[in-house]
């Protein structure tokens, strides 16, 4: 038995990981089909930590601030991709597909606020560089896979362990 949630799903829940339990998030609810309303630049993801072993977000990340004040300076895609590594199960696989640079589709709708690039996750989210933790990230991913889908991004990641901070070298007595 497996778990998914697909956030900023719109009327229906995606499944490419063809998982049993299906779940969406959506700025409006519609439980009768497993929908959940939150919005995501402000609330976190309804579910408890370790509840998913699948999250998927189509075409929804380039939705997503940056920053906002609200009403103090908040890293709000921070603060989603924590969401996502916090109900992820240890070894759960989060799938982001969206538009990216260098495609004009990336900039072309006016929501487009969240510009990712083919470097956004290996240098911010994953398990080596973890960029990201200066912003507030606390997770990490293994980037498992990216490839070019017309102006699309596919990034599948895994989450893994937090590594350990490199210990200190030992002061020098005189």
């Amino acid at each position: 038995m497996t778990k998914a949630l697909d956030i900023g799903c719109g009327p229906k829940p995606k499944n490419p990981f063809n998982a049993t339990e299906v779940y969406g998030i959506d700025v409006r609810d519609d439980i009768d089909h497993g929908i959940f309303r939150a919005d995501l630049v402000v609330d976190p993801i309804p579910f408890p930590e370790d509840a998913f072993d699948f999250v998927t977000a189509h075409d929804f990340l380039e939705h997503i601030p940056r920053l906002i004040y609200c009403p103090q300076r908040r890293n709000a895609f921070v603060e989603v991709m924590n969401e996502v590594w916090r109900v992820l199960k240890p070894g759960g696989l989060f799938m982001s597909f969206t538009p990216a640079y260098p495609n004009p589709a990336a900039f072309r709708d006016p929501t487009h606020v969240n510009i990712i690039t083919d470097e956004t996750f290996p240098a911010y989210f994953d398990n080596v560089n973890r960029w990201a933790t200066a912003y507030g990230f606390k997770g990490a991913f293994q980037i498992l896979s990216q490839e070019w889908r017309g102006p699309h991004l596919l990034s599948i990641m895994r989450k893994v362990e937090v590594p350990e901070p490199a210990a200190a070298a030992p002061a020098e007595h005189a």
